[in-house]
């Protein structure tokens, strides 16, 4: 004890020679790999948004100028919680629910977190039905949205190979006209025609039934060994969608035309700055784009070894986000520029967002292309492969926050409880895939990850740095990574980061618009059921709250008082972790020097046992 050892800081047993698994609960699974984790956490991250958001978000708020809300943003809004996550889940290797151990009254917040989760995960895969559609229909070699003159087409509908002889030959009139490639999704893909509207949503299109039975089969192959299987898949996953980007990147930039939809993107318009709009739009990318609050980061960090360096892992998930955006935006808009170019019309009449942009902008620039049915099919594999690691995410979020909630009866059975799981979600999209699918996919998106997704962050952020205490929380992270964290961390989850989310929440009440598709405004009770289900998740922390009170005996102050402490479980899983303060909390501990007891049994004083016993020391010098 004379010479303590000094903690290795930003090492991490992780990165040394060794057997990974020795550290982890045996029965619950861990990363086999060293970059599972790393990996998985940029799959996760790095998403559809990234393609269809943030081009066009940047360039309707300020083009260039809208990096300097964006990356402030990130840094008071995005890191800090992102690393709030990772911790808590790797500290107490739990998933979203038992993780709230750590104060058991707030237990809702976990609950709310799997219903937002499961609401996305429906609709998110049926996105993925569409790419799969696509990709098969690029298997040709003429494009089938490339001409109109098919069953689907009508007499609005104008090919673009005509304006391009037109330009030379005579005048084309191209108002009120439509694209074939946007024909063909409303009309053949969607057959949107067939419905009336949302109470009205027709036939089940089975060609789009039949892909999105296997899209959830492709995500159940990939998570059914759970962390084991997923953890192998984004290998590929999540770095081949950076091959075809730069693909496209490049193609897109040797275009004709191309510097003028770039300069569209970027050219700055500082003026914008002065706008609260532009501040919140940032923030709210960055919020969705790293996926917080949806509790796969947690999740993702619950199969972690406990001294994995998840310091470093965020700043690389984070800023390699970003940095993917802005790149994105390159590949978007030098195809967008090219494409005006050859249409006569200006950037900003082709510019479009969401599934506007990938199913039939994009989709009718690539038939102005040679080999175009080679780019497109290139295009919709990228996409398939970054909406199927954010996917796995939401499903290991749903099953791991299960069966941590019982695993004495579902972890050994976990591969068919994930069966269920799946069969149950796709039977719930089943109304996605009608002819008024479209409908319902819209009212999903604008309402499942709405203010409630808000709530729930803001809550946690609360619960750990209010109720379970900062310096509690700093401890637990000096435990296990060596070091404590800064005053930019500090001050970012006391003020900073709870502040910014209640100015996006009061913001999103406040300029609330109801949903609308193209033309179609949503009727009365379609507005009033997408609201209940944002006030749904919020309900549970409340129903947590009386739950936990239930169970706790003596005055109603008392009950809450009890409620709101950790449990004595809470801490690290495995008893070679459980140093400093949580040995007292471990069965069968009866020494009154635990750590000593702990360090006898255990054999020597490792780096991080040194750093417990000065967490020891502190404890000690407050009392």
């Amino acid at each position: 004890l004379a010479q303590p050892v000094t903690p290795e800081l930003l090492v991490s047993p992780s990165s040394q020679d060794g057997d990974l698994g020795s550290e982890c609960p045996e029965d619950r699974g861990n990363w086999t790999g060293r970059l599972d984790f790393l990996l998985s956490c940029i799959g996760y991250c790095v998403g559809l948004g990234n393609v269809w958001r943030f081009p066009y978000r940047a360039y309707t708020n300020g083009g260039g100028a809208f990096l300097v809300p964006y990356f402030i943003m990130l840094a008071i809004c995005g890191i800090p919680i992102f690393f709030m996550e990772l911790s808590l889940g790797q500290f107490s290797s739990l998933g979203p629910l038992a993780v709230w151990k750590i104060s058991p009254l707030f237990k809702g917040v976990g609950m709310g977190t799997i219903l937002i989760v499961s609401l996305v995960a429906i609709y998110y895969n049926m996105i993925i039905a569409y790419v799969l559609f696509y990709l098969f229909a690029s298997l040709t070699s003429d494009l089938p949205w490339q001409h109109c003159g098919n069953w689907w087409n009508t007499d609005l509908c104008l090919d673009h190979h005509v304006i391009r002889a037109g330009n030379t030959t005579f005048p084309v009139n191209i108002t009120n006209t439509v694209s074939p490639s946007e024909e063909y999704w409303s009309r053949y893909v969607l057959h949107i025609q067939g419905s009336s509207g949302i109470g009205n949503p027709g036939r089940i299109r089975w060609n789009l039934c039949l892909c999105l039975l296997l899209s959830w089969t492709i995500v159940y192959l990939c998570i059914l060994k759970g962390v084991k299987s997923s953890g192998k898949v984004v290998y590929f996953t999540a770095t081949f969608p950076y091959l075809i980007l730069v693909m496209l990147l490049i193609r897109g930039v040797t275009l004709e035309g191309a510097w003028k939809g770039i300069r569209f993107y970027l050219t700055p318009q500082f003026d914008h700055l002065l706008s609260s709009k532009v501040w919140i739009e940032a923030a709210l990318q960055i919020f969705y784009s790293l996926g917080v609050g949806f509790g796969g980061l947690l999740t993702f960090a619950s199969y972690n070894t406990f001294h994995q360096n998840i310091y470093r892992d965020t700043f690389i998930v984070t800023l390699g986000n970003a940095i993917t955006s802005i790149l994105a935006g390159f590949a978007i808009f030098s195809v967008l520029g090219y494409m005006s170019q050859e249409l006569g019309v200006p950037v900003n009449q082709v510019a479009k967002a969401g599934p506007g942009l990938a199913f039939v902008v994009y989709p009718q620039a690539m038939t102005m292309l040679p080999l175009s049915p080679f780019w497109s099919f290139l295009f919709f594999f990228m996409l398939l492969t970054l909406g199927l690691d954010s996917q796995f995410a939401f499903m290991e979020t749903i099953v791991t926050a299960v069966t941590d909630e019982f695993p004495y009866y579902l972890r050994p059975k976990k591969a068919s409880f994930s069966a269920v799981i799946c069969i149950a979600l796709f039977l719930m999209g089943l109304i996605l895939t009608t002819e008024g699918g479209m409908y319902w996919l819209v009212l999903l998106d604008d309402y499942s990850a709405g203010f409630g997704l808000m709530v729930v962050v803001i809550t946690t952020c609360l619960v750990v740095t209010r109720v379970y205490g900062m310096k509690r929380f700093c401890r637990d992270i000096h435990m296990m990574l060596g070091f404590k964290p800064g005053p930019y961390f500090r001050a970012c989850w006391m003020v900073l980061s709870p502040a910014t989310m209640m100015a996006l929440l009061v913001y999103n009440i406040i300029k609330y618009q109801p949903s609308e598709y193209g033309s179609y405004r949503f009727p009365a009770w379609a507005e009033v059921l997408g609201i209940l289900m944002g006030v749904l998740s919020c309900l549970m922390i409340p129903v947590g709250m009386v739950v936990a009170v239930l169970r706790e005996e003596g005055t109603l102050w008392e009950r809450v008082q009890q409620a709101s402490r950790p449990t004595m479980d809470w801490g690290p899983s495995l008893e070679e972790n459980r140093t400093g303060m949580y040995v007292a909390s471990l069965a069968g501990s009866q020494s009154p020097k635990p750590l000593m007891v702990h360090m006898r049994k255990y054999g020597g004083i490792t780096s991080y046992e040194n750093t417990a016993i000065e967490v020891d020391r502190e404890i000690e010098e407050e009392e």
